[in-house]
């Protein structure tokens, strides 16, 4: 089961995931005033380097960061782990437990059911 993002780690990630890969500098551009500091977002990349989710290429003494895993694929892997922990890792239980919570209509349901009929 892949690790949850903190909300400052899955900010990073989603910079990574729309801009490709860069430098940290190139990174803290991107942050409105007052900017992290350089080495608190570079901690902070490293960690997700050491968690699987970047991994860098060296330039001299540099390195530029890529993400090695798309956001897609974190999105469908952080539900896996939700319906794992929280569902018995029952895909019905889950799928029943946003019908009867009115997060998904039974039209919508079934919509859902011709599209896998179809594929």
């Amino acid at each position: 089961m892949m690790k949850k993002l903190t909300n400052k780690e899955k900010e990073i990630m989603d910079l990574f995931w729309q801009r490709g890969p860069m430098f940290v500098k190139e990174l803290l551009a991107f942050y409105d005033e007052p900017k992290p500091h350089f080495n608190t977002l570079s901690t902070m990349v490293r960690i997700l380097e050491k968690e699987g989710f970047l991994d860098h290429k060296q330039f001299g003494n540099t390195y530029q960061y890529y993400p090695l895993i798309t956001e897609g694929e974190y999105g469908r892997k952080s539900m896996a782990g939700v319906i794992k922990n929280y569902f018995n890792n029952s895909y019905l239980s889950a799928v029943s437990a946003f019908v009867k919570e009115e997060k998904i209509s039974v039209d919508e349901l079934k919509e859902l059911i011709k599209q896998i009929e179809n594929a």
